[in-house]
């Protein structure tokens, strides 16, 4: 199971970096929140993925229950908002952008930025 996520991840985070690349505005944001996807499934994987497991293990011995680590949820839930967030003001910015300049390619807009 860790291994189809860790391979979901790398397409993901491979797929966000190639659109970053892009001189296309509207696809560097789509790259970015590739990004953001792709290392939130790297923090899930490293919590310990079990198919059908509970959150609470048999005892570990001597009296102790294990229990799964909830730090790794925390953080993914705290990603996912915070990349709505940085998401919701990158799609903005790139509107305004386009609605000023006429135009999404970055290129041309920097040739248009050091004309001026």
């Amino acid at each position: 199971m860790e291994l189809l996520v860790l391979a979901v991840s790398a397409a993901f985070l491979s797929g966000g970096l190639y659109l970053m690349l892009d001189r296309t505005l509207l696809r560097v944001v789509i790259g970015i929140g590739l990004l953001s996807n792709g290392t939130n499934l790297l923090l899930l994987s490293t919590s310990g993925l079990t198919p059908g497991g509970a959150p609470i293990l048999a005892a570990a011995g001597h009296g102790e229950t294990a229990i799964v680590d909830p730090l790794p949820q925390a953080l993914i839930l705290t990603a996912i908002v915070i990349g709505f967030g940085v998401t919701a003001l990158l799609l903005t910015l790139a509107y305004r952008t386009y609605q000023s300049q006429g135009s999404e390619d970055l290129g041309e807009l920097h040739g248009r930025l050091a004309d001026e």
